[in-house]
């Protein structure tokens, strides 16, 4: 997801995609200890994806 398409995302659609995105990092946290997922740069892409969605909701909530 780039990040025009994630300022163009109302506060309730972050929210959701965040908590989906929140819920994909951890399930491919708690995979990759069980057994080594093939592409472990997965996690760091889910990770700055969430990090990036927080940052967009945290800027649309100060600028109110």
């Amino acid at each position: 997801m780039k990040n025009s398409e994630i300022k163009a995302l109302s506060n309730a659609d972050l929210l959701d995609r965040l908590k989906v995105e929140q819920e994909s990092l951890q399930r491919l946290k708690f995979g990759h200890a069980i057994s080594p997922i093939e592409n472990p740069s997965q996690i760091g892409k889910a990770r700055k994806l969430v990090a990036r969605l927080k940052t967009e909701l945290r800027s649309k909530e100060i600028s109110k």
